[in-house]
């Protein structure tokens, strides 16, 4: 069962967020890294789209927590389906997002191998990101913006504010902790995922 839903896009520090809910205790914690590790992620969640009425319980089987896409895509299920999950919203400029998220993610959806499986997993993130999210426009930065910002704007609305923490990676452990109600860890912030890291991630995953 989800305690902690993720309503933040991609590439506004979900990566480290997924690292630090895990080292406070609420993982494993999912994140779109965890469908190109782990076909079988990739059929439990092909599945759930097809079917378009998703077993929540069955697709997070044994996870705690979600952050990133594909379970951003339905945060509004998510946080009606789970009504005692709290909800983390990460945040970051616009126009920084778009540049980070064109450089990488966007780039490396193209990037996959051409096997089955890369070709299945690239049709998926088009299905869910780039063609659900964002229409098909995601190269129009000025619209692709404009879906964040109304996106972030929508989850402030909807959530109700016990429920939810709007986040900046760069503020540490103090709110986040503060908001789940757990000590504060005596270590750093996980910080990771920057471009040239995601880059490095990709190459590795590819066999460069």
């Amino acid at each position: 069962m989800l305690e902690v839903i993720g309503a933040g896009f991609g590439r506004t520090g979900t990566l480290s967020l997924k690292l630090a809910l895990e080292r406070l205790g609420f993982g494993p914690c999912h994140h779109m890294i965890e469908l190109i590790d782990n076909p079988e992620q990739l059929d439990r969640w092909s599945r759930a789209v097809e079917d378009g009425d998703a077993d929540w319980d069955e697709v997070y089987r044994g996870y705690r927590a979600t952050v990133d896409w594909p379970g951003v895509a339905f945060w509004r299920r998510l946080v009606a389906y789970y009504p005692a999950a709290r909800v983390i919203l990460t945040v970051r400029s616009p126009k920084s997002w778009y540049e980070s998220a064109y450089e990488s993610i966007y780039q490396a959806t193209s990037q996959w191998p051409a096997d089955p499986l890369g070709v299945r997993r690239r049709r998926f993130v088009q299905r869910v990101v780039w063609d659900g999210d964002f229409g098909g426009r995601f190269e129009d930065a000025a619209y692709a913006k404009a879906v964040f910002i109304e996106h972030n704007d929508a989850v402030r609305r909807e959530v109700p504010g016990e429920r939810l923490l709007e986040f900046r990676v760069r503020q540490g452990w103090e709110p986040l902790c503060g908001f789940l109600g757990v000590p504060v860890p005596d270590e750093p912030f996980p910080r990771t995922n920057d471009r040239q890291e995601f880059a490095e991630r990709v190459a590795q995953r590819q066999g460069r």
